[in-house]
C-alpha cells in the first residue's frame, strides 16, 4: 500500500516510522478484532501512539522484554536472508551449511539494509529514547509488566506464565514454547 512504501523508506533510512503512519498502519489492522485477545509486537513505541492507541482500544497489559543493548544488536546483525524465498538464517543459532549460500538454492545470502550494524546502532537508540516514556506512561496505568533476560527460552516460562494469568485460555494450548 502506499502508506506502507512511506513506511519502508523510513525503515531503510535507520530511521523510525512517524506516529501517524505508524498508528494509521496499525489501527487499520485491528479494527474488526475487537471480539478477540490480541498481542502488539513494537506497538506503540511513543506516547502518542500509546495515546492513539488507547482511544481506539482498551488494553488489558503491556510486556516488556528488558534485553540488553548489545544482545538485539548481535542477533539482528547477524540475520542474513535468501532475497527469493524469504529463508531466514541467523549466525548465531541457524546458521547456513556454506557461510554467504542457501542451503537449498546455492545462492548468494544477503542482509537486509535494516539488519546491518550501523542501521541497528541507530534504529536501537531511536527506539530506546522514544520508548522509556510509553513504559513509564503504562506503568502510571498499572498495566507493565517487566522481563528480563538475553535467551528466550529462560525468559518465555515467565512470560507464559503471566499470560495465562491474564488469558486463561492460553493454558488450554500447547505453551511449552513460543511461536
Amino acid at each position: 500500500t502506499e502508506v506502507g512504501i512511506l513506511a519502508k523508506s523510513y525503515i531503510d533510512q535507520g530511521r523510525l516510522i512517524p506516529d501517524d503512519i505508524m498508528t494509521r498502519l496499525v489501527l487499520n489492522e485491528l479494527k474488526g478484532l475487537d471480539r478477540y485477545n490480541w498481542l502488539l509486537d513494537g506497538f506503540p513505541r511513543t506516547v502518542a501512539q500509546a495515546e492513539a492507541l488507547d482511544k481506539e482500544c482498551q488494553i488489558d497489559t503491556v510486556i516488556d522484554l528488558d534485553v540488553p543493548f548489545e544482545t538485539i544488536k548481535y542477533r539482528l546483525t547477524a540475520r542474513w536472508i535468501h532475497p527469493a524465498s524469504g529463508r531466514v538464517y541467523n549466525l548465531e543459532f541457524s546458521p547456513p551449511k556454506v557461510q554467504g549460500i542457501d542451503d537449498i538454492t546455492g545462492e548468494p545470502l544477503v542482509q537486509r539494509d535494516d539488519d546491518k550494524p550501523e542501521t541497528v546502532t541507530k534504529r536501537l537508540q531511536a527506539y530506546d529514547a522514544q520508548t522509556k516514556p510509553v513504559l513509564e506512561y503504562y506503568r502510571e496505568k498499572g498495566l507493565l509488566k517487566s522481563f528480563s533476560g538475553t535467551e528466550t527460552n529462560k525468559i518465555w516460562p515467565h512470560i507464559y506464565a503471566f499470560l495465562q494469568t491474564k488469558l486463561p485460555d492460553v493454558s488450554q494450548k500447547d505453551g511449552t514454547t513460543p511461536r
